[in-house]
Parts: C-alpha cells; sequence; structure tokens
C-alpha cells in the first residue's frame, strides 16, 4: 500500500519551502542597501541645507543683529517685507529682470532654434558655440566686462558717437531709468545662449515624419512651429523657463558689480536687500524673511510650471 504524499510536501515528506520567502528576503536586501548607498548623501544634504533652512526660518521670527541678543517678533519681519515701499519696489524689479531674462530670451531661443534646424548650415556648431559662451563665462566677469561697455566713455557711447547719435549717450548704469533696463540686457545675453542650444537640442528628437505631414497638408514655415516645433519642444520650454525665472529672482552677483542696487534703489533686488540687511546693517531675522520669502517664491514658481507643463503634455 503506497503512503499519501501530503500536498505542500517534498518528497521525502518534509515540508517544501515558501515559495515567497525568497524573493522577499532579496527585495529586503536589496532596499537596505540602496538606502545604504543614499545614507551619507542625505546626511550632507540634511546638513548642508535642511539644516541651515530650519535655522533661517527660526532667525526670521526674531529681531537680532547677530550679536545681541534676540527679540521674537513673529510675522513683523515677513510684514514688513511685503510694506516697506523700498522693499517692495524689489519685487517690481524682480518682474522686469523676469522679462529679460526668462520671456525674452526664451522667445528668441525658440525662433533660433527654428531657423535653425530648419535649414543646416555649415559651420552651425561654431555659431552654437558662440551663443553659448556666455553660460561659460563666470557672472562677474560678464558683469566686469559690461560695466565697461555701459561705462561713460564705454564701447556703446563710443559706438554712437560714431554714428551721429551722441545725443543718446548717457551713463547707463547711472541712470535712474535706463539703468534696470540694462541690466536686464545683460541677462538676455547670458541666458539666451542656454535657452537656443536646449531648443535645438529638444527639435532634433522631434520625428520628421510630423514635419513632412505638416508640410503635405499645406503648413507654411509659421504653421509648421506653431503646429510641429512649439508642441515638440513643450518640455524643453518648461525646463528653461523654471531655470531662468528662478535665476532672475536670485540675481545678486550681477547686480552687485555693476551698480551694488543703485542709483538709488533703481536697480535693488530681494537678494542685495538681503546682503544689505545681513552684513551691511546687520538685522540677520530681516535678511533670513526675505530669503525665506524668495525661497518660497522660487518653490511655487517651479511647482506652477512643472503642474502646467504636465497637464498639458
Amino acid at each position: 500500500m503506497t503512503m499519501g504524499i501530503r500536498p505542500g510536501a517534498g518528497v521525502t515528506g518534509t515540508p517544501a519551502p515558501r515559495a515567497g520567502r525568497r524573493p522577499a528576503t532579496r527585495r529586503r536586501r536589496v532596499r537596505w542597501i540602496g538606502l545604504a548607498f543614499v545614507a551619507l548623501p542625505l546626511a550632507v544634504y540634511a546638513v548642508v541645507v535642511l539644516l541651515p533652512l530650519a535655522q533661517s526660518l527660526q532667525y526670521s521670527f526674531y529681531d537680532w543683529d547677530g550679536v545681541s541678543a534676540a527679540t521674537w517678533v513673529g510675522l513683523d519681519n515677513y510684514i514688513e517685507f511685503f510694506t516697506d515701499p523700498v522693499l517692495r519696489s524689489t519685487l517690481g524689479h524682480v518682474a522686469v529682470l523676469i522679462f529679460f531674462f526668462a520671456l525674452l530670451p526664451i522667445v528668441l531661443g525658440l525662433v533660433s532654434a527654428a531657423l535653425i534646424t530648419r535649414g543646416r548650415q555649415r559651420g552651425m556648431a561654431v555659431y552654437r558655440f558662440i551663443f553659448f559662451l556666455p553660460q561659460v563665462l563666470t557672472s562677474v566677469v560678464v558683469a566686469l566686462v559690461f560695466k565697461r561697455i555701459y561705462g561713460p566713455e564705454g564701447t556703446l557711447n563710443t559706438l554712437l558717437r560714431a554714428v551721429g547719435l551722441g545725443d543718446f549717450t548717457r551713463s547707463w548704469l547711472g541712470d535712474f531709468d535706463w539703468a534696470l533696463p540694462s541690466l536686464g540686457l545683460i541677462g538676455t545675453w547670458t541666458t539666451f545662449g542656454f535657452c537656443m542650444v536646449l531648443f535645438i537640442a529638444g527639435a532634433s528628437s522631434i520625428p520628421t515624419e510630423l514635419y513632412e505631414a505638416a508640410r503635405m497638408d499645406g503648413a507654411g514655415p509659421l504653421r509648421e512651429f506653431l503646429s510641429v516645433t512649439l508642441p515638440g519642444l513643450r518640455g524643453q520650454v518648461a525646463i528653461a523657463l523654471t531655470l531662468t525665472v528662478t535665476s532672475a529672482l536670485r540675481t545678486f552677483d550681477l547686480v552687485w558689480v555693476t551698480t551694488r542696487g543703485g542709483p538709488g534703489t533703481a536697480t535693488l533686488t530681494p537678494a542685495v536687500a538681503l546682503y544689505r540687511a545681513a552684513f551691511q546693517n546687520p538685522d540677520v531675522g530681516r535678511a533670513a524673511a526675505i530669503g525665506i520669502t524668495m525661497a518660497v517664491m522660487c518653490l511655487v514658481i517651479a511647482l506652477v510650471i512643472s503642474r502646467v507643463s504636465e497637464r498639458d503634455s
């Protein structure tokens, strides 16, 4: 008489190992290995970024000069940022810089990318390098060069006099009306090459069949750009918009080297106001409030751009 083998038992009658135990153990081991790899970078990030951010948030609720005892003021530093006429004017200056740092370079970059990718010409790599060169240079070098160009006896005024437009010469960075647009044009020159190269790289990944189909439908260059190129560059436009807008919000070195926020407060930005509050006339609480406010604004702008681009994709 043969013995029946119990279901789930091995040939010898011993219980068979559970099928899911070994894969679960392997997954757990892989998870712990992954956590071990990211533990050190996360610790460094927490010490370098998160801890100073938490301290800045704490300081923003105090009136403190960095030396004497701090006094709790609650939200007064934040309220002052939006009610003080000088600090509030920095937001208007940033809005102007966003036009020059973000919107204008993106439009010019899209047009340039469309023209370059539409007709292949010899030497395009050289043109791309020349346009991208400002991204390689440090902002301090760029600021010093343009400070000379915009000077009373600089290159720009010399060219205006040479073509008979001497009446338009001025101290561009010392003029209350022209100082901020002059700084904005420096930002346009700096970020235009980045936008153009980014859009050219994105346009190269658009299938050529889409362009052929548009041409078969009788689409001209403008309609082809609006129907094929622009939708295909939605992701690149979102990246460029995020980086350039946050760059305009954080502008410091360019302004500090050229005008130091002057003449008067004509080119004062939140970053320069933060520096003055932290080091020139020490008010650590106000400086921390400005920094936290600008960080929140950058985060909100990045999230809005990301959500809009994902919704339209």
